[in-house]
């Protein structure tokens, strides 16, 4: 790939580790461009946050191609999802420690299961208070970090599927298609509220967006390799 073509604009597939937030991942996608091809200034975006305790999927934009980042952002997304349950954290996610354990040994496989797909379809759903959503121009969890409550407002998310169910308690884990704006540390909490047990998410992997895949990044794209999407979901490795 030529700096004219950096420029003119690419569709970057990052798989992002663990414990990096996105912003950390394309900054350091931007240093990495910037320094081998001797530029100064690099026009660049990525299309869907993931949360940091979260990998996979994160597509980055650069040049004219970051026009293309809302219709990216508009797509449904896969993720590969485990939860636990009985027992919770206030961020839904291991973030923060566990609180409020939960005897669970009177819940069947069955209630389970059925606790799990009920959530198919079109659902009000609450962002989790450790969110990046603004509320009066500040992030939410700014604002709980500082101790201040913070009330969500709920909203209509779709759940396309969820399939691969598979348990092994207290972990249950799960594949979960679905429309943007989906949080799946809302989905794992709702689902311990329904059974009344309590969950929370301890691994989240996003594996799709439309139709980029994840399979088409590589684990240490940040580190050495690129793999540059020719626009139609298809990626040349350079």
């Amino acid at each position: 790939m030529s700096v004219e073509e950096l420029l003119e604009g690419q569709v970057l597939l990052l798989d992002k580790p663990l414990d990096w937030t996105s912003f950390q991942a394309v900054n350091k996608l931007k240093y990495k461009l910037k320094a081998e091809f001797r530029l100064k200034k690099l026009k660049i975006g990525h299309a869907g946050t993931l949360d940091p305790k979260a990998t996979g999927l994160l597509i980055v934009c650069t040049g004219k191609a970051t026009k293309q980042i809302s219709q990216i952002q508009d797509a449904a997304k896969t993720y590969q999802v485990e939860i636990k349950i009985g027992v919770q954290t206030e961020s839904y996610d291991t973030e923060k420690p566990e609180i409020l354990p939960t005897d669970y040994s009177h819940v069947t496989a069955e209630n389970i299961r059925e606790a799990v797909l009920s959530f198919q379809g079109e659902i009000d759903q609450t962002p989790p208070v450790f969110s990046a959503i603004k509320i009066e121009g500040k992030r939410a969890y700014d604002l709980a970090r500082q101790g201040k409550e913070v009330a969500m407002k709920s909203r209509k998310t779709t759940i396309h599927s969820i399939t691969d169910l598979e348990l092994s308690l207290p972990y249950v884990r799960f594949t979960v298609h679905c429309s943007k704006g989906t949080y799946i540390r809302s989905l794992a909490h709702d689902i311990g509220e329904r059974l009344g047990i309590g969950a929370y998410l301890t691994a989240l992997r996003r594996t799709r967006i439309g139709e980029y895949d994840v399979a088409n990044a590589h684990s240490k794209y940040l580190e050495s390799d690129f793999r540059f999407s020719n626009g139609d979901g298809e990626n040349t490795h350079q």
